[in-house]
């Protein structure tokens, strides 16, 4: 159940990472209700990221819910703010995405 937390944890920072690249896009009121978004999805995540790490290692936990945060934020960024997708930035994601399923498969 913690992995699913922690999971859930890092999908809002992916969501807190996105608002803030909608607040840079927007302005007035619609600015200011992303950035209320981003202060939502960051304490939902990081009170799910406390949670998570009371039963699992706190090096684990927040790795993964980094990593999880930087893929997801990645690929928000391709494919909402069109960003680029080159090969060596597509390689790397993936070798962090092979890190954070290893730290799951090592870790108690």
């Amino acid at each position: 159940m913690n992995w699913i937390i922690l999971i859930i944890a890092g999908l809002f920072e992916v969501a807190f990472a996105t608002c803030l690249g909608k607040a840079k896009e927007a302005t007035g009121t619609e600015a200011t209700y992303w950035y209320i978004g981003f202060l939502v999805c960051l304490s939902i995540s990081m009170l799910l990221l406390m949670k998570a790490t009371q039963e699992l290692p706190i090096g684990t936990a927040y790795a993964v819910w980094t990593g999880i945060g930087a893929v997801g934020t990645v690929l928000i960024g391709i494919f909402v703010f069109k960003e680029p997708a080159t090969f060596w930035r597509l390689f790397f994601i993936t070798t962090l995405i092979v890190s954070i399923i290893g730290l799951k498969f090592v870790s108690n």
